[in-house]
């Protein structure tokens, strides 16, 4: 078996589920993991240092923003050219929208946002958590070609030094019909929030908008990724990006705290496999204590405070 992996990159750099993803190949093909960069060949140091025998990085000025017909094009293109059987990529937002194109394109088998993979000989059985987390479906293929996304930080990044020998390929691309006009940054310095380690996410417990500053403060006390409710967002108090749940990010941190978030079974899908969670919430019956490693039933207004004067003392 030959995977190919995507990695993703941010100004140069890998993204950390990328490189989870491609630790996870090395150890399934064991000397047949290749990875895959689009346009941007800075990290191909990164991808030898975490598994990869060999680096494509596949040129065409065009793919200088990400397009989904054109990074589909070059994935395809990258399997073409490797001999890959299996791609692997991470489902972030560019790679849910990009994978089925390329399934497609290259008439093989999908399955998306798996936890778990396992190869026995030519067929591949993966986990898929569903019905917000309270179930997995285990899914099995022995198809010719396969495409599978990973959920962001399933697989942790491991090192397994090999060669990673750089092959620059020129990409032939279709007429991109949708193009990236404008890019608008967000400013903050926070870390990105499906790749935090960290996450302090708020909901209508802290009653306001203007209230929020507390989940900013112990967030950037613990350098941490900010996220919010979905009843947040939809109230105009954060921005959708920020979203953690079914409609919004799927997180797994380190440790992720819940503060005024009641436990929605949709919040719940999307930071349930977080490895430690506490909880901040007055009301001792709110659902997110059933998931909670640590539950504080107190106001968020009381507790939230001193915290942050004890992780700045």
């Amino acid at each position: 078996m030959k995977i190919l992996v995507w990695v993703e990159t941010i100004n140069g750099k890998a993204i950390g589920s990328s490189l989870g993803t491609l630790s996870e190949a090395r150890v399934l093909a064991g000397e047949g993991a290749v990875a895959v960069l689009v346009f941007d060949g800075a990290a191909a140091g990164e991808c030898g240092k975490f598994g990869a025998d060999e680096v494509y990085v596949m040129n065409n000025q065009a793919l200088q923003t990400y397009s989904n017909e054109g990074y589909a094009a070059a994935l395809q293109q990258g399997m073409t050219a490797s001999g890959a059987d299996t791609l692997l990529l991470t489902a972030s937002v560019a790679g849910r929208d990009v994978a089925p194109r390329v399934a497609m394109m290259l008439s093989a088998a999908l399955i998306v946002d798996v936890t778990s993979i396992k190869v026995d000989g030519e067929t591949i059985t993966a986990i898929h958590p569903v019905f917000a987390g309270k179930a997995n479906q285990h899914l099995t293929t022995s198809a010719g070609k396969k495409v599978i996304s990973t959920r962001p930080k399933a697989f942790l990044p491991q090192e397994h030094q090999r060669a990673g020998t750089v092959k620059e390929i020129s990409v032939i691309l279709p007429t991109i019909r949708a193009k990236v006009i404008e890019t608008k940054v967000v400013s903050g310095g926070r870390p990105l929030l499906t790749e935090a380690d960290i996450i302090v996410s708020g909901g209508r417990g802290l009653k306001a908008p203007e209230n929020f500053h507390l989940v900013e403060e112990l967030a950037d006390a613990l350098g941490a990724a900010l996220g919010a409710s979905r009843a947040v967002v939809d109230a105009g108090w954060r921005p959708h990006e920020e979203q953690v749940g079914q409609t919004g990010k799927t997180v797994s941190p380190s440790l992720y705290f819940a503060i005024g978030i009641s436990g929605a079974v949709q919040h719940l899908a999307g930071m349930n496999s977080a490895k430690t969670i506490v909880a901040i919430n007055p009301d001792a019956q709110a659902p997110i204590f059933k998931v909670a490693d640590y539950g504080i039933v107190a106001d968020a207004f009381e507790v939230v405070p001193k915290l942050i004067e004890l992780l700045k003392s």
